[in-house]
């Protein structure tokens, strides 16, 4: 089946107000660029984002913070974005924060079909409020549900027609995770190539978790914090 469509307006064009969604990257690294500067453009409202983190001020998810498109935020780490903490602070975002691991195994638990996931993270914290907690082994375990978002948004270096995906170092960290776990994923890749062009041993996503694939463009890249070696 080819998944192939033309641009990101078209990949996010039933997106509409109230929806979650699942976006990939990690720090500034495999963000779907092309597909947040469509949401801000389409100005879609009360969103709920699932994502390791919420971007910077002016790159990333932080765009569609800056624009008051984002209800809710379910993250990790959300320490390098001023208009975050304002948002946060002043009463304007509501914010799930949860441990990484705990994100990654919830989006994977979405993926593989599975309601709720046990673990051990977070017992006896304010993580635990308000949740179940089981016994096994004499450990205790918090339930955790699987997300269910209806959109999932990623970002890969290479796709095929078929929409199988390669990502390059550290942006396969959140990006797989999260195409698995929508009810419909959109994949933008620097490449895309006619299905059977890819080496199969070298497909880290295989193209039945995504329904949509685009070719993007202008990617920034950018690096989050540059930091210098002395030259000996």
């Amino acid at each position: 089946m080819n998944k192939k469509v033309a641009d990101a307006h078209e990949a996010i064009r039933d997106i509409e107000d109230n929806m979650v969604l699942a976006l990939g990257g990690f720090g500034l690294c495999g963000i779907p660029e092309n597909c947040i500067a469509a949401l801000v453009e389409k100005g879609v409202k009360g969103l709920t984002c699932i994502s390791n983190n919420a971007g910077v001020d002016d790159f990333g998810i932080g765009l569609m913070l800056q624009q008051k498109q984002v209800r809710k935020m379910i993250s990790s780490y959300v320490g390098e974005n001023a208009e975050f903490e304002r948002q946060l602070l002043s009463g304007e975002l509501e914010v799930d924060l949860i441990p990484q691991g705990t994100l990654a195994t919830r989006l994977m638990a979405a993926g593989y079909g599975m309601p709720v996931i046990f673990t051990p993270a977070g017992v006896g914290t304010e993580v635990a409020q308000g949740k179940e907690v089981r016994n096994f082994n004499g450990k205790d375990y918090l339930m955790e549900y699987a997300f269910d978002p209806a959109f999932s948004i990623v970002k890969a270096w290479k796709g095929d027609t078929h929409g199988n995906l390669v990502f390059r170092a550290t942006s396969r960290n959140f990006n797989p995770l999260v195409a698995m776990a929508g009810k419909i994923t959109i994949a933008e890749v620097e490449e895309l190539v006619p299905a059977g062009e890819l080496n199969p041993d070298h497909i880290h996503l295989p193209g039945i978790y995504v329904h949509r694939i685009f070719q993007g463009s202008s990617y920034e890249k950018r690096i989050e914090q540059r930091t210098f070696r002395k030259k000996s």
